[in-house]
């Protein structure tokens, strides 16, 4: 993104962000860095460590995950505001759970679980706003298994 203006306003639409204040995103925008990505770039490996959050702001991009019997399948596909990867800012030893290619030329931006983490630190209610829509996303996603 070209600015900090447009960047914040790029958040407003993350439904992840939607409960911040204004001065909340200001804060998030300046710590996220743009990653541009060609069409069948891995952003993300499934079994390898992840440190970084991504939304994508162009393009889309798919999620597949590998089963023990050697098989892939698709579990998710992400386009404009949608993110993955929240799971990397609150553990530091895990690993992704699938791996996320571009199926075309895609654009995210990243935020590292140490500025995350830096954020939380300065402004407790943006954690508790962030952890709650994190909360609500999950039971969402165990309703759908």
């Amino acid at each position: 993104m070209v600015n900090l203006k447009e960047t914040v306003g790029f958040l407003q639409r993350v439904p992840l962000f939607q409960g911040l204040k204004p001065h909340q995103k200001e804060l998030l925008a300046k710590r996220f860095v743009e990653r541009d990505y060609k069409k069948g770039d891995k952003i993300v490996t499934q079994g390898k460590g992840g440190e970084g959050f991504f939304i994508v702001v162009e393009g889309h991009a798919d999620a597949f995950r590998t089963r023990s019997d050697g098989t892939e399948v698709q579990v998710n596909s992400f386009g404009p505001t949608d993110y993955f990867g929240e799971l990397a800012l609150l553990d530091e030893e895990g690993l992704r759970t699938a791996s996320v290619v571009a199926s075309e030329l895609t654009k995210c931006v990243v935020l590292t679980r140490w500025d995350f983490l830096g954020l939380l630190k300065e402004d407790n209610d943006l954690a508790i706003s962030v952890l709650v829509e994190m909360g609500r996303r999950f039971r969402i996603l165990l309703d759908t298994m």
